[in-house]
């Protein structure tokens, strides 16, 4: 019989980052951020998001009320905040790290009908806060820190619920295991010629008022705070010199981490919470920070979209984009182009500085014809083109009027009664209306077809990628497509759906059914975005050095190192 002793468990560390004053001060950046130092430290780190409106999810919510709405691998709608978590952090999210107010209360509300509360009188306070209590401790398991956002503002009526909640979690798992971090504004005042404090200390008034005294205050400001306003915050709020935080503002959202750690705050997290002071490992993001900040050249890429008022809509196809330049220190410039625009009779003169043409992905039939014409410039001027999800339907759907001949082709989506529907709905969707969460949703698999440009780039045969579609290309017309060069090189296992199409004959012509954004992050770039950047570079030094070929990239490596360091694990 063993008499070894089984090392006992670490307790959890839980760290909760509110915001006040006013909202998209950064939140989610600040928290993931903070996960990003402490797996600097070597802790595994888990990041949860808490929304206050009642949608159940995002998924029906328009991209220019909400932004975008980013997919997980379990084919969860979630908050475009899951998608910094999982670009500054190696935490992969589900559908138990983003709850809304009308989730949780959906929840309460199935439990209620069902009796499990045996007739008990159903109330906030205890069984939405318990709910609430339960949605933290479900990501906990096998982590050293949970990390909370609560969306929306101290003072919101909103958020009360959550904020109670977390109160009430001290309580439940000790003082010395919790940490409540306040983000807040600091603004100058240029008429007064100084910055204010009584915004912050009116948010921290409100905190306080419903019990929770924040022990680290993030103060969101342009400037690094002098000495002198730490003083007099920490006096009025309450809170340690130390702990009053200078969140400045950066140019690049990667620089955040490094501008935190530079005032301490991972020091501070350890003291507070009785960890051991170890050395921050950092050297690879600090890399990657230098290279944002010194880049040898630019592109500049076209991204025709629906949805550009709002380049939140875009935030994680901005980010992926920026990811496949990083490596070779190009910046990538991205000129926002309506795709209505484009319908104009003279609207492809808006694409002609373009060294790269994007189309994401959207729903609806508001700018199609314009998407079109983009996926037409980009064939017939051999600009790179990269079609996404939206981008894939109808740079399909152009190469079957244009150089097919089908002229009625269209999506059922947009033209019902098309007498050519080369893009139509999901066969397992038909007699479906309801919008929430009926799209082809989470991560699927995909076979690549051998020797195929997408097979190379990701040096793999088999792919999974993150979908969020509800029509699909209509497998009928596809003898008819590849009889004119066009080739289908990726196909969900069982056959039923094609993934990715190709122009061979086409310097770069890549359009996908899902969304490879969703799995860039910045120091592993998605193959598909890098080698996109890769051949606009291309495109561009062919543009300005006529007859005298491709030095390729700039940085280390030729084209075959760069498809090898982006050897994507699926």
């Amino acid at each position: 019989m063993s008499t070894a002793r089984s090392t006992p468990a670490r307790p959890v560390k839980y760290i909760f980052i509110t915001g006040g004053v006013v909202s998209s001060l950064g939140k989610g950046l600040a928290a993931s951020s903070i996960g990003c130092l402490l797996e600097g430290h070597g802790y595994k780190v888990t990041l949860q998001k808490f929304d206050p409106y009642i949608n159940v999810d995002p998924g029906t919510m328009s991209p220019y009320q909400h932004g975008e709405v980013y997919v997980t691998d379990d084919g969860t709608e979630t908050d475009l905040d899951l998608g910094h978590y999982e670009r500054f952090t190696g935490t992969v999210t589900t559908r138990n790290h983003n709850w809304t107010t009308g989730k949780v209360y959906l929840s309460v509300i199935q439990k209620e009908r069902r009796g499990d509360y045996l007739g008990a009188t159903v109330q906030v306070i205890p069984h939405i806060t318990n709910a609430i209590k339960d949605c933290i401790k479900a990501v906990a398991e096998g982590v050293d820190f949970v990390l909370v956002e609560i969306g929306g503002t101290v003072g919101d009526i909103e958020s009360l619920p959550f904020l109670e909640a977390i109160r009430q979690f001290r309580q439940d798992v000790g003082r010395e295991h919790t940490l409540y971090i306040h983000l807040t504004l600091v603004p100058h005042v240029p008429t007064a010629g100084e910055l204010k404090t009584k915004p912050t200390q009116h948010s921290v008034r409100d905190l306080r008022s419903i019990g929770i005294q924040p022990d680290i205050l993030l103060c969101r400001t342009d400037r690094l705070l002098p000495l002198e306003i730490k003083r007099k915050i920490a006096l009025f709020c309450d809170v340690d010199e130390e702990a009053v935080i200078t969140a400045k503002d950066v140019s690049s959202v990667y620089e955040v981490p490094v501008v935190l750690a530079a005032e301490g705050l991972d020091r501070i997290l350890l003291k507070r919470l009785g960890l051991r002071q170890t050395e921050r490992r950092m050297a690879e993001w600090e890399d990657l920070v230098d290279r944002v900040r010194h880049p040898t050249d630019e592109i500049t890429i076209h991204v025709v979209g629906k949805y550009i008022g709002l380049e939140d809509s875009y935030k994680s196809l901005n980010e992926a984009l920026a990811h496949g330049g990083f490596r070779s220190r190009l910046k990538v410039n991205i000129r926002w182009i309506e795709a209505e625009a484009l319908e104009a009779p003279d609207g492809d003169a808006l694409l002609n500085d373009a060294h790269g043409i994007l189309v994401p992905g959207g729903f609806g039939a508001r700018g199609t014809r314009g998407m079109m014409r983009a996926a037409e410039v980009a064939r017939t001027r051999n600009i790179p083109y990269f079609g996404i999800c939206y981008g894939f339907q109808w740079g399909t759907v152009e190469f079957a009027r244009d150089v097919c001949g089908l002229r009625d082709a269209d999506s059922t989506e947009c033209a019902p009664e098309t007498p050519t529907p080369v893009i139509y709905k999901l066969r397992d969707l038909l007699g479906v209306d309801d919008l929430g969460g009926t799209m082809r949703l989470g991560s699927y698999a995909c076979q690549l077809k051998p020797g195929s440009l997408a097979q190379r780039l990701y040096g793999a045969d088999v792919i999974h990628e993150r979908h969020r579609h509800r029509y699909e290309f209509n497998c009928l017309y596809e003898q008819t497509l590849t009889k004119h060069g066009l080739q289908v090189v990726g196909r969900s296992l069982d056959g039923k759906f094609v993934e990715i199409i190709e122009l061979p004959d086409h310097p770069w012509f890549v359009a996908v059914q899902f969304h490879p954004e969703f799995k860039s992050k910045p120091r592993r770039p998605h193959p598909l975005f890098a080698g996109f950047i890769e051949a606009a570079y291309r495109h561009k030094q062919g543009s300005e050095v006529r007859g005298q070929g491709s030095e390729g990239l700039r940085d280390e490596g030729s084209e075959v190192e760069v498809r090898r360091a982006v050897h994507y694990q699926s």
